[in-house]
C-alpha cells in the first residue's frame, strides 16, 4: 500500500516536471514580451522626448491609443489595409489548399519508393533562408527576369510585364510560394495516418475510386487541412516583408507593414503595439475555431 501511494505520488509531480520547462519557456519568450506590449499600447507619448513610454501598472493604463487604432479598423485607411489583408489571406490560403492538397495526397498515397526522395525535396526550401528566397523570386520577376522570358516564349505576353510595380497577384503568389511547404507537410501527415483498410472497406462496398476519396479520404484528412490551414494563415497575417520586397507600393500595403512603420519609426511605437494586440486578438480567434474543431473531432473518433 505504502508503494502504491508513493508511485501515486510521484505520477502527481512527475508529469508537470516534465511540463515545466516548456511553461517557463512560454512565460519569458511570449507572456512577458506580449505584457510588455500592452504596457506599451496603453502607454504614452513623451512631448519632451517624443519617445513612447509604458506603463507597466495596469490601474494607470490610458486607452486612448488603443481605442483610436481601434477606431481606425473600422473606418478610414486602416480599415481598407485590414480588409486588404483579409483578402490576400484567404485567397493565399486557398490556393495553398488547392495547389498542396494534390501534392500532399501524392507523396503520402501514391509515391510508393520515392517518397523519401520527395520529402526531402519538399524540405529543401528550409535549407535556404526566407528572404534570400524572395529575393531571388525579385530577380524572376524582374522585366529580364525568366518569368517574362518564358510567358513570351509561349506566347502568353507580347512584352515584359513588371511584376514588382504593386500588383496583388505578385504579392498573393509570393505569399502561397513561402508558406506552402508548412501546409503540405501537416497534411501530408494526417493523410498518410489513414488507414488502408478504410479505404478498401470503401471500395468493397462498392464506392467508386472518386467516392472514396470524396466521402473518405477528404473527411478523414480534414484535421490536417485545418492544421495546416492555420499554421500558414497565422504567419502571412503578420508577414510584412514578401509585400516590401515583392511590391512595396502602398495600394498593396497590409497591416504587417503597418506595424513595421509604426515600429521603425520610433514615435509611434504605442500605435505599433496597439495594431500588434489588435492582431493577436484576431489571430486568436482562428486558434480558438482551430482547438474547438481538434476538441469536437476527437470526441466524435472516441
Amino acid at each position: 500500500m505504502a508503494s502504491k501511494a508513493r508511485g501515486a505520488g510521484q505520477k502527481g509531480w512527475l508529469w508537470p516536471a516534465f511540463a515545466s520547462p516548456g511553461l517557463l519557456w512560454l512565460t519569458l519568450l511570449f507572456l512577458v514580451p506580449f505584457y510588455a506590449i500592452f504596457s506599451i499600447a496603453m502607454g504614452y507619448l513623451d512631448p519632451v522626448l517624443n519617445f513612447a513610454l509604458p506603463v507597466w501598472n495596469p490601474a494607470q493604463w490610458d486607452p486612448s491609443i488603443f481605442g483610436q487604432v481601434w477606431g481606425e479598423v473600422f473606418g478610414g485607411q486602416l480599415g481598407r489595409i485590414s480588409l486588404r489583408t483579409v483578402a490576400y489571406v484567404a485567397v493565399a490560403s486557398g490556393l495553398c489548399i488547392a495547389i498542396g492538397y494534390p501534392v500532399a495526397y501524392y507523396i503520402a498515397r501514391r509515391s510508393g519508393k520515392r517518397k523519401t526522395l520527395l520529402l526531402v525535396l519538399l524540405l529543401a526550401p528550409f535549407w535556404i533562408n526566407y528572404l534570400m528566397r524572395m529575393l531571388a523570386w525579385v530577380n524572376l520577376l524582374g522585366n529580364d527576369g525568366y518569368v517574362n522570358r518564358l510567358l513570351m516564349f509561349f506566347g502568353v505576353l507580347d512584352a515584359p510585364r513588371d511584376w514588382l510595380v504593386g500588383l496583388p497577384e505578385t504579392v498573393i503568389l509570393g505569399l502561397v510560394y513561402g508558406y506552402i511547404p508548412f501546409f503540405i507537410l501537416p497534411l501530408y501527415a494526417a493523410l498518410d495516418r489513414i488507414d488502408n483498410r478504410v479505404l478498401e472497406a470503401a471500395r468493397d462496398l462498392g464506392a467508386t475510386p472518386w467516392q472514396t476519396f470524396r466521402r473518405v479520404t477528404i473527411p478523414l484528412s480534414k484535421q490536417g487541412i485545418l492544421a495546416g490551414t492555420v499554421i500558414i494563415m497565422l504567419p502571412m497575417f503578420g508577414d510584412y516583408y514578401t509585400n516590401q520586397l515583392l511590391s512595396g507600393n502602398p495600394k498593396t500595403r497590409m497591416i504587417g507593414n503597418e506595424i513595421e512603420s509604426a515600429i521603425t519609426s520610433g514615435v509611434n511605437l504605442p500605435r505599433g503595439a496597439a495594431l500588434t494586440v489588435l492582431l493577436m486578438l484576431f489571430v486568436a480567434i482562428l486558434m480558438v475555431y482551430y482547438l474547438f474543431s481538434v476538441t469536437r473531432a476527437s470526441r466524435e473518433v472516441s
